[in-house]
């Protein structure tokens, strides 16, 4: 039997499939939809508990309408695009554009970042700007990315029975934009990747990866140097660095110093996970690098040189092959990606 943990419920408390199932289907009849799929946010085998605030505990309800809100073009504030439009599954949970557009057309200055084990983090943003994923939430929201009121979006939806059924089951409440963001929140904390290639040879399976990727991870962990950053099961030590991308433009962005006003940590950007990192292309916070391989020969080579540079980077030397079997590793880091628009309440 499928068993779910509860966070924030009381010790030992666990949610089986068969009463999840229930839950969901109740929901699905509120909605007047069909049943969404049940959702995990228990930890992969080799993960940390995720840390889940308080006010936010996570339940299978808020979970399900978290996923409808997530999906939901309603949300925006031309009615064009969901979040889900900014990270998309065969784009590694990126839009695979070298910087995002968000709501009305407007061209943003960043790339979208994936989303894959986000509820890992505690700050957000290239930058880390927002101090959690319910204020990320309500960031992206209101400014360029959705283009929305919130409060406006708050009443519209309140108008759908489908909607103000479920915020009153799982909050007590009509819809408002702090409930929103909750439910948005939860959903994400469930978009979870521990079950790649490379988790699966981790735990035994020889024939997983292949030897040319074996190879490829001894280079990352140690010649390449790689893990110095790209650390742990996340596979991002969720820090800022600077590795000089795109300090020599006429008006560079200066990334982490905006928000410390630190001089250290000037061009620093945080760092992303590899994990889906073949099918998250462009590469970078300015996706100037097209390629996985390009982006892998500018870290392998130590960087771009600034004054600011990480002093963690130098030049790894890698030989042709090397750089194959690295390329190679990196593939074994793909995630099985099963997001999928539920039907929404109407």
């Amino acid at each position: 039997m499928l068993e779910l943990r509860i966070v924030g419920s009381s010790p030992g408390t666990r949610l089986s499939a068969p009463w999840l199932s229930v839950v969901v289907v109740a929901l699905g009849a509120a909605l007047g939809t069909a049943p969404a799929a049940a959702r995990s946010w228990e930890a992969p085998a080799g993960f940390e508990d995720q840390l889940v605030p308080a006010d936010n505990a996570l339940t299978a309800e808020k979970v399900v309408l978290g996923e409808a809100l997530f999906f939901d073009s309603r949300l925006s504030g031309d009615g064009s695009r969901s979040c889900y439009s900014c990270h998309v599954c065969e784009k590694g949970l990126t839009d695979g554009l070298p910087l995002a557009v968000g709501a009305f057309g407007k061209k943003l200055p960043r790339s979208s970042p994936t989303l894959w084990n986000i509820g890992y983090h505690t700050e957000f943003y290239w930058d880390g700007r927002s101090p959690s994923l319910e204020a990320q939430a309500l960031a992206a929201w209101k400014g360029a990315n959705m283009g929305a009121n919130p409060d406006s979006i708050a009443t519209a939806l309140n108008q759908v029975a489908g909607y103000r059924q479920q915020f009153q089951k799982v909050f007590g409440s009509d819809a408002t934009p702090e409930t929103i963001t909750k439910a948005l929140a939860a959903f994400e904390r469930t978009i979870l990747c521990g079950s790649t290639a490379f988790d699966r040879w981790q735990q035994g399976d020889e024939k997983a990866v292949t030897a040319s990727a074996k190879q490829g991870w001894e280079l990352f962990r140690g010649k390449a140097a790689c893990g110095t950053c790209h650390a742990g099961a996340l596979f991002t030590d969720l820090m800022y660095h600077n590795v000089g991308i795109g300090l020599g433009e006429p008006n560079p962005d200066l990334g982490r110093t905006k928000i410390t006003k630190e001089a250290k940590h000037t061009g620093a950007f945080k760092t992303p996970t590899l994990r889906d990192i073949s099918r998250s292309a462009p590469y970078f916070h300015d996706g100037s690098a097209a390629t996985l391989a390009e982006a892998v020969k500018i870290m392998t080579g130590g960087g771009k040189s600034n004054p600011n540079l990480d002093p963690q980077l130098k030049p790894a030397h890698l030989t042709d092959t090397e750089m194959a079997s690295l390329l190679e590793f990196l593939k074994t880091l793909d995630c099985p990606c099963d997001l999928k628009a539920p039907e929404l309440p109407k």
